[in-house]
This record gives structure tokens, sequence and C-alpha cells, in this order.
């Protein structure tokens, strides 16, 4: 079981059964005045470990209450290995589906949570994770898609209403910019609200700062301030339904090469 930090300044962290077998990470601000804004955060393909952990108290600090659902809470496998990035949890849609909308059920039913205002997040495996939730719940007000998401179904991204904030690095090995190129393009096609941005010269995982050869402070800082702009933007009703409002902003060399791109540690 990853190990919580309870002394988060801002945050208060608990773990939680959210029913039907399944745990997850919360995380409320410390000081409340009110119903605020929820945050389902899914975890990359390393399970629940102490950066998923740390990204859900940093919401709290910020105002927020967040889930983090451990999606291998159903799997037989070595979690220490997955932990470690030696083992692979493969889920399917459906999975996806069940822990996203668990969590999303979850968080209607705190006090704390204003359920008008609350958005999914995916980061690397989990990047579509929004998406597969928005597509077949449209409680969802914000889609935070972090360097993933490209491959999602137009099937799917025709069913989503809430807007898409998509972040990726120039440097990813994973993610080309022709393959962020074709999402816009799907959305423009679609008709569906965005706002994606490319930072330069960061590789894939480049906000996890428990792995010091990917993360990126300066650029990390800058991503977080924007997602928590977009976020109280598209709270406050910033994307109307009868409006589509797209922004792109892209930093690439003018001799960038997606096959030079290496897998940082």
């Amino acid at each position: 079981m990853p190990v919580a930090e309870y002394n988060y300044i801002g945050a208060e962290t608990r773990w939680a059964d959210i029913g039907k077998g399944t745990r997850a990470f919360v995380t409320l601000p410390k000081v409340l005045t009110g119903p605020v804004g929820g945050v389902i955060l899914g975890h990359e393909r390393y399970g629940l470990v102490q950066h998923t952990l740390d990204l859900a108290a940093k919401f709290a600090s910020y105002g927020f209450v967040c889930i983090a659902p451990d999606m291998a809470s159903h799997w037989d496998g070595d979690k220490e290995a997955l932990n470690r990035g030696d083992a692979h949890l493969e889920l399917s849609d459906e999975q996806v589906k069940f822990y996203y909308s668990l969590s999303l059920d979850y968080l209607i039913e705190m006090d704390e949570v204003d359920r008008g205002r609350i958005a999914a997040m995916g980061v690397c495996q989990s990047g579509a994770y929004p998406l597969l939730l928005n597509s077949v719940r449209s409680e969802i007000t914000a889609n935070l898609v972090f360097y993933g998401g490209n491959n999602t179904p137009e099937d799917v991204l025709a069913t989503c209403n809430a807007p898409i904030l998509g972040i990726w690095g120039e440097r990813d090995h994973i993610i080309s910019k022709e393959q962020v190129a074709g999402f816009r393009g799907a959305l423009e096609k679609l008709n569906k609200s965005y706002e994606f941005t490319v930072y330069a010269d960061c590789p894939h995982g480049w906000l996890n700062d428990t792995m010091p050869g990917r993360y990126r402070q300066s650029e990390a800082e800058a991503a977080w301030a924007q997602m928590i702009d977009f976020l109280k933007r598209a709270n406050a009703g910033a994307f109307p339904a009868a409006r589509v409002r797209q922004r792109y902003e892209g930093d690439y060399a003018e001799d960038y090469d997606f096959k030079k791109n290496v897998r940082l540690e």
C-alpha cells in the first residue's frame, strides 16, 4: 500500500472505501467555508503511487476536494511490481468508467462538494479516462488531460459535453506533435471546446517530481497555474454550451523530429 503523507500544507487526507470493493485517496481543503469544486484524479501506469497522492493533496491546498481511485483495487497482480513499473495494469473502457463513475458518485454525495463543479483529470495512461467518463456522465464540467488522450475515438469525443484542457511536451517520446494535431482536428470537426498547450523541451512525464530525470519545475508550475485557471473559468461558465471556444499554443523547434525523442527516467 502506498504510504500517505498526512502533513500536507492546506490539505486533509484520508483513505476511503468508496464502495464495490474500491478504495480511494480523498483530500479536502483544511479550511472550508462552503461547498467547493471537486476533481477526480486518475493515476498513471504505476498505480496509486506517491506522485498521485501528492497531486491530490495539492488540489486540496488550492481549494478543491479531490478523489484518486485505486484502479488496481480488483487486480490480482503484483502491486509492488506495478508501482515499480515492472508490471502493467490493463483496464477496459468499461472498467475505467466504473472507477471514475464510482468516484463521481462519491463526490456528489459529499456535503463539502459543489456537485455542479466537478472535473476529471488523467495523466499519461489515464489521459483519456476523463473523456471516457464524460462520454457517459454529463455532470463533468471540465476534462483535464496531461500527455495522453490523443487516441480517443471520435464517437467518444462526440458525446463529451465539457471543455478539454490538453497539456503535452515537445520532447515526449510517446506522443508526437502530429498526434496532438490529430486530436485537435477531431475536436474541431466535432465543434468541441478545448485549450491545448505544448511546452517546449519537456519530455513525457514532466509533471512528476518523483522522477528527477523527467521533472521540469518551472514548466510544471506554469502548467499547474494554467490548469487551475482553466478549472476556475470552466466552473464560472466560461464555456457555454451554445459556444465553441478553442485555443492552441505550441512551442517546437523548427527542425522538430519525433524520432529523436527518448524515454527519460
